[in-house]
């Protein structure tokens, strides 16, 4: 296991397989940043592998552009409450009575199109019910955060909504992927790669405290 970046360091492509992303301890700060190179998007997938005890809320994932008030362009989060939320340009849209146990690795998927407006998110494996989000589409350069949620592009954090534990395995897509593929995503099987966002190629800005190590999926985590 070793530290990537104490300090500010360049963006580079990385080859992340295998390998997990570990935020240890709660920060304004640290944070694993990219650029995609698509600016405009009618349609997002977004998948991860988490592993959290924290109880609080957090982001999970925080994707903010210019038009999207608060940063929420494409975010996804945990509420206190125990449910799990997808935000569309700043429209929340929540999934209740779902089984998100502390202390183990879960794969999340968050579906949006804006031909219907409709947002759906999976859970290790099931999907979750169909809800409307909005019909807009999500215009001009995203700025996607990891560890952080955005308030304002690029920054606007806040300590208490920073995500403490592992993550890995994260893709984003510009169209709804299949269910056919979430399936494959969520079980570890070949899946074709996120072509906005890939674990194999990411393009990463990791400042802070953010550690990369083995990836641990399939075993419990802080032990």
């Amino acid at each position: 296991m070793k530290m990537s970046c104490s300090e500010r360091c360049p963006a580079s492509t990385r080859d992340m397989s295998g390998k997990m992303f570990i935020f240890p301890e709660q920060t304004a700060t640290a944070h694993v940043k990219m650029t995609p190179k698509q600016d405009d998007f009618t349609a997002v997938t977004v998948c991860h592998r988490t592993c959290t005890d924290l109880k609080r809320d957090h982001g999970l994932f925080s994707l903010a552009t210019p038009g999207a008030k608060m940063g929420n362009g494409f975010l996804t989060w945990w509420n206190k409450d125990g449910s799990l939320s997808t935000y569309v340009l700043n429209n929340k849209v929540s999934f209740h009575g779902i089984d998100y146990s502390p202390n183990k690795w879960h794969s999340i998927c968050s579906t949006w199109d804006s031909a219907t407006g409709l947002t759906q998110m999976w859970l290790d494996g099931e999907p979750l019910i169909i809800k409307y989000s909005t019909d807009k589409p999500l215009t001009g350069k995203p700025i996607v955060t990891l560890g952080q949620d955005q308030d304002n592009e690029g920054g606007g954090f806040d300590a208490n909504q920073s995500f403490v534990g592992m993550m890995t395995d994260v893709h984003m897509w510009d169209y709804v992927l299949s269910p056919c593929e979430i399936q494959k995503f969520m079980k570890g099987q070949s899946f074709t790669p996120g072509n906005v966002l890939n674990w194999a190629a990411l393009d990463c800005d990791i400042k802070g405290k953010v550690f990369t190590g083995a990836k641990q999926t399939g075993c419990t985590c802080f032990n």
